[in-house]
């Protein structure tokens, strides 16, 4: 099966990275490097299978955890004058680094957010929810724990699903709903038409392309809790694509 569709990420591997770590609710200074190089590849994996463009960054990175971690399973000499360095040091300065930087940035964006709200506008009751806004890497967790589930109703059937296409319907059920669970795009549909691998692959393109396009955003109450699909305010008649 071949969709042709690639959309640049709008993350990099530091972000990738800092997902994973948030993820496993791991130490950052004392990283499992197996654990994360696998997980980090198997994401990297998803991205080319949804035909998602992988910059060079990501495949740098990859090479350098793997690196790492061949480093971590050499033996250590029985006797040495020098305390041997950690491999994971300048990664682990590199994260500490960037989430340094991802923690500012976060502050002066709630800061714009609190004052902007100088004059409230009215909401719905559906968008008090709507807390912690979610990057890329978190719908690509979502998406994962779809498509693997013990026995998804996923049929594969010969069709042609267009991401214009999808992108439309989902801006469509937006505009009358204002907002939707992100599973609910992935099920059956009333009529009991049974959604194809194909179908929830180009869904998640669209919802991509959205995203990028900044016409939705994603939400979460709680961490790990359910995903809410939200259109942006005004944005429901615009498409640039």
């Amino acid at each position: 099966m071949s969709i042709n569709v690639a959309l640049p990420l709008f993350e990099g591997p530091l972000d990738l990275l800092l997902h994973l770590i948030r993820q496993n609710k791991i130490d950052i200074y004392d990283i499992p490097i197996a654990l994360i190089t696998k997980q980090y590849l198997e994401y990297l994996d998803l991205m080319k299978e949804l035909d998602l463009e992988v910059a060079s960054e990501f495949l740098i990175m990859a090479a350098n955890l793997i690196y790492i971690k061949s480093r971590m399973l050499l033996p250590k000499p029985e006797i040495s004058d020098e305390e041997e360095e950690d491999p994971r040091k300048e990664l682990v300065e590199q994260l500490v680094e960037y989430s340094k930087f991802k923690e500012i940035s976060q502050f002066l964006k709630e800061r714009y957010d609190i004052w902007s709200k100088a004059y409230p506008r009215k909401t719905s009751q559906e968008e008090e929810f709507l807390i912690q806004e979610l990057n890329v890497f978190d719908l690509l967790t979502a998406f994962k724990k779809i498509v693997e589930k013990p026995e998804p109703k996923i049929y594969i059937i010969k069709e042609s699903i267009k991401v214009e296409e999808k992108i439309e319907k989902i801006l469509e059920i937006l505009r009358k709903r204002k907002t939707i669970v992100f599973d609910e795009l992935f099920q059956s549909s009333p009529i009991d038409r049974k959604i194809s691998k194909m179908e929830i692959i180009v869904t998640f393109l669209a919802l991509l392309e959205l995203l990028r396009l900044k016409l939705i955003k994603a939400y979460q109450n709680s961490l790990f809790n359910k995903i809410f699909i939200n259109l942006e305010e005004g944005d429901g008649n615009r498409c640039d694509f």
